[in-house]
Formats: C-alpha cells, structure tokens, sequence
C-alpha cells in the first residue's frame, strides 16, 4: 500500500473511525482484542483508522502505550487489509514531543498526523508546532470541543493554519455551528480550498455536515466548500453501516435529492444515538465509556474500562444507550459482528 494511494484516498473522503483501546480487566493492553477491533473497521470498509485520538484516550502518550498501540493497528492494516487504508496518528503536546510523536508514526507506516490542540499556549505558537510537525508527515488540524480537553480558535488562525502547505486535512470537531462555519471560511480564505480535505467530527450533527455542500461569499468572491469524510468517536461503533451512509452522503452531495432528504431524516436518530453514547446529559464525561459500553455488547471488548478507573457511564447512561439500541436497529451492526466475531478474535 502506498502513501501516495492512501493520500488520495483521504484527499477524495472516506469513513474513518476513531480506534477505540482494549484493555483488560487489570487495565493492562488487551492486544488480542485490539487486532480484533482492527480486524472489525477493515472488514467493515472503513477506508481508514485513526489511533492515539481522544477514543484511543490521551492517556497513552505519556504512559508507553502509544509506540505498541500504533503498531499493533499498523501491523494489522498492513497485513490483513489488501486494499489503501489511511493511518491517521494522534499526536500531541509541546512542539518537540509532537514532532518526536510523528517520527515514529512516520516510521512505523503512517500517513498523516492529527494534531490535537493545546491550551496555555497562543496561536502563533500552535502554527509553529504544526509547521514542525509537517516537516515530518502531512497534517490533520482538529479543532475539538472544550468538554473535552479543546479550546476556541479564531477564524484568522483556521486561515493562517489551511495556508501550511504540509496540511492536507482538517477534523472540525468543536459540536458548534458557529465554531464550523469559523473554519470553513478560514479554509476558503486560506487561498488552499482545493488542497484542504474536511472531515467533519461534529458527532452531533454528522450526516447533515456530509449530506449538504455550504455557499459563502468570502472577499467578494462566492466559493462552496464540503466535508468529504468523518473521523469520527461515533464511527467506532456500529461501523459496517456508517461506510454505508458515508457513500450515500457523497450521491446527496452531488444532487440525488432522494438520498439528501433520507440522510436528513436520520441525522436526527443518529444524533439521539450519539447523545446517549457519548453522555452528553453527563457533559460527556462517559463518552469513552459509552464506546467501550457498544463493543462490549458485541463481544469486541471484553469489559469498558478505561485507564482511569473513575472514567465510567454516567448514572442513567447504560439504560439510555438501552433505550436507542432498541429505538434505531438501522443505526447497528450487531448481526455484521456477531457472523465475524470468532474470525477477528482468532
């Protein structure tokens, strides 16, 4: 598989899942179940994973877990997939650990880097970390919400940061409207519209981000900009169907108004679904957990722990994700899993 095959690939959009961690009871690297959750996104048709994202849990870049994490998704990949599937790697902190970070992506086969934010840190210092990391591999912007360890970025930073030539994407991710609409005319500002591929990451509002092409007048001049993919928490999950509405959202995009006014309809269901996974009654302090809670369901994961023995499902969250499992069985995959469960686990 060639780097240049799977930058194609995320350049034209794609449905890429956010790689969850298996851990086992003792909270110690379940690597069997992590090839197995591998195994899931690729026979699913995901065209590509993300690993070392907030999912994968922050955590693991400063406790050894993210060099074996990293390679135990990119040894798989390479082995089992036989198709360009795009390795996305979570890097994060001050500059020269990032860079350190995206040095051993780039070594153990991946293709771009997604760079998390940073508090206590200005803007123009963000830009110079995102220049030295794409020295090292083409980057990922990714502006995450505040519940979650994100901050607020300004639309004149979206400009400066699409202007870096080493930026070939953008997750946009910040669950608020106004936030998106910052960095789609940061992006139309940036004079890189074409080179920039967006992937929404607003598991809130996703299949209505993908569906419809935005129309702005940005200095005089009229200029549409779509999302051509997600990576997204959500898409761990229930993953053989999102590829499933991902290409569908592309037929909506280029004008097959029966699949718009469908995928519309849904988002709704979808978005309900997501509120109970990622416990947005709880200020999503059980949205890790909530992932965890579907995969073990399906046999995936053997318990939802996390790292923090403290992170768990909020009160009231395990009968809301009930509640929408029963309420959407369009939305799940729990057939797909169950005929390939042993296959993965092997």
């Amino acid at each position: 598989m060639s780097a240049t095959d799977a930058l194609e690939l995320f350049a034209r959009g794609s449905a890429i899942p956010a790689h969850p961690l298996a851990l086992t009871a003792q909270r110690r690297l379940d690597e069997r179940r992590q090839r197995a959750l591998t195994r899931y996104y690729l026979a699913a048709g995901a065209g590509g994973i993300a690993v070392g994202v907030h999912t994968t849990q922050f955590a693991i870049h400063d406790n050894g877990l993210l060099s074996p994490v990293l390679e135990l998704a990119a040894e798989t990949v390479v082995a089992e997939a036989g198709r360009p599937v795009v390795l996305v790697a979570g890097v994060q902190g001050p500059t020269e650990k990032a860079v350190r970070e995206a040095e051993l992506a780039a070594a153990l086969g991946y293709h771009l880097a997604l760079l998390a934010p940073r508090a206590g840190v200005d803007e123009a210092e963000l830009l110079d970390r995102a220049r030295a990391v794409g020295e090292v591999l083409p980057v990922i912007g990714f502006y995450l919400q505040p519940a979650v360890g994100g901050r607020v970025l300004s639309r004149d930073y979206w400009t400066k940061f699409a202007a870096i030539s080493s930026v070939a994407g953008i997750k946009v991710a910040p669950f608020d409207r106004y936030r998106t609409l910052d960095v789609l005319h940061g992006v139309c500002r940036s004079g890189r519209l074409g080179d920039i591929a967006l992937y929404t990451g607003n598991d809130n509002h996703i299949l209505a981000d993908l569906a419809i092409r935005n129309r702005f007048v940005v200095d005089g001049r009229s200029m549409d900009v779509e999302f051509v993919g997600g990576l997204l928490g959500q898409w761990a999950v229930w993953t053989e169907p999102a590829v499933r509405l991902h290409a569908e959202t592309a037929a909506a995009r280029a004008g097959d108004d029966s699949a718009l006014r469908r995928l519309l309809v849904m988002d709704g269901a979808l978005t309900d679904a997501n509120a109970a996974i990622f416990d947005v009654a709880g200020g999503f302090r059980g949205c890790i957990a909530g992932i965890n809670e579907i995969l073990r369901r399906q046999g995936l994961l053997a318990g939802r722990w996390c790292l923090d023995p403290d992170e768990d499902l909020s009160p009231g969250q395990f009968e809301e994700i009930d509640r929408v499992c029963a309420a959407y069985p369009e939305l799940t995959d729990d057939e797909f899993v169950a005929r390939w469960l042993d296959h993965w686990l092997a």
